[in-house]
């Protein structure tokens, strides 16, 4: 097997969902449609996509005014919010971000890394429960400063409310979508009132984290709520983790799948950066992300009224022909690799540099110390059964 093989092969051979069009080869013919079943406009193409995602003047990240959320899991999300209010808040924690506090965690990501492996027992492990997640939940939650042995709670929400909202169409009766949401959200409002402790109990007694940043931060002069706090930090914590675990096991997925290119991967270590962006491209971890338009626009030679629900198909527009050469095809070495599974735009992942970073590091210690890693002939991976999530949750290892 090699990088040049048939693009349809990975998802046959480990049956991925069939509604995962874009990792058999297949785009829809028109780049903009409208699908009747769920009320939404889909945008397929990488040209399009990009348009959408940097003109939120056009496309409102406010999703809320068309889909059954509760305006108070809304309030202060940072991903629902367009400017200016979105750059005022998403500048309370870039100081969190910073490619200096990104760089000064790298001792502490290499140290779980070994931790963790450490107690990997005989020559298997399962990457995610062993690895991909409980590294990002715990870099995350020491960011925050809630406690990391709480991260079972944390996965076991996140499962839930995951896989409840992503059931919804916008032609569903109120009665179907407002039950539907309501199992979603019972999830959130347990997660919602364990930040919401925490958060109190900082205002009680300040801490250096940025759960206390949060509480003590200020918007012209105005401090955030409690519900605005916690929501921010509910956003941070589930997609400070969520994106890393999907990275990391997909990565080791497809050096798997495609053995010349993990032999250049082990031959010259500076490839293990493209080695991730390729696989964030290859198997980009969320699918869609949706906009709701302002005004009625022409896009795609279609034209969508105001007030429309407008989804952006990251993952295949990662796998435009009219953009990549051979998109099929897993290289290491692709350059360039404008791949979007992050976003792009305003709304650009605020973690991704978190997430390379604990690719990188996780992935040449991986190699370092299992080179002869690879997946276990007697059990086979089990893959997210969400379409629009790609990832593994399940990936058993044989490790020598």
């Amino acid at each position: 097997m090699t990088g040049t093989k048939d693009p349809t092969t990975l998802a046959q051979r480990w049956g991925l969902n069939p509604e995962q069009f874009w990792l058999r080869g297949e785009l829809p013919e028109r780049s903009v449609a409208y699908d009747p079943k769920s009320g939404m406009w889909n945008v397929y193409t990488y040209r399009d996509v990009v348009r959408v995602l940097s003109d939120p003047a056009t496309y409102s990240s406010d999703t809320s005014r068309l889909l059954p959320e509760r305006k108070e899991f809304t309030e202060g999300s940072i991903i629902s919010l367009d400017p200016p209010l979105h750059q005022k808040l998403r500048k309370l924690v870039s100081h969190a971000f910073t490619p200096k506090v990104i760089a000064d965690l790298e001792p502490r990501i290499a140290e779980l890394t070994h931790e963790l492996l450490d107690q990997a027992e005989g020559d298997r492990i399962d990457l995610v429960s062993g690895l991909a997640y409980p590294l990002p939940v715990i870099v995350i939650a020491e960011l925050l400063g809630v406690p990391a042995e709480d991260r079972n709670l944390f996965k076991d929400w996140v499962d839930k409310m995951l896989e409840r909202s992503g059931q919804f169409s916008l032609n569903d009766s109120p009665e179907e979508r407002d039950k539907m949401m309501e199992a979603a959200m019972e999830q959130l409002d347990q997660l919602i009132a364990y930040l919401g402790e925490h958060a109190a109990e900082r205002r009680r007694q300040p801490r250096e984290d940025l759960l206390t940043k949060l509480v003590e931060a200020e918007v012209d002069g105005v401090r955030l709520t409690d519900r605005e706090v916690v929501n921010f930090a509910n956003v941070l914590l589930i997609a400070g983790h969520i994106t890393t675990t999907m990275l990391l096991g997909n990565t080791v997925l497809c050096l798997d799948e495609y053995p010349d290119q993990k032999a250049k991967v082990l031959a010259d270590r500076e490839l293990v950066p493209g080695a991730i962006e390729e696989s964030l491209r290859f198997l980009s971890p969320f699918a869609t992300t949706a906009r709701v338009t302002n005004t009625d626009v022409e896009l795609g030679n279609t034209v969508i009224e105001a007030d429309q629900m407008v989804l952006v198909w990251l993952a295949a527009a990662n796998r435009d022909p009219e953009h990549f050469t051979d998109p099929g095809v897993f290289d290491v070495t692709r350059e360039p690799n404008t791949q979007i599974a992050f976003g792009r735009g305003i709304h650009f992942c605020l973690g991704a540099p978190l997430a390379r970073l604990e690719g990188r590091v996780a992935l040449n210690i991986l190699l370092d110390r299992f080179p002869g890693l690879r997946t276990d002939p007697a059990e086979a991976p089990e893959f997210l059964p969400q379409p629009t999530m790609t990832g593994v949750r399940r990936l058993p290892l044989v490790l020598r």
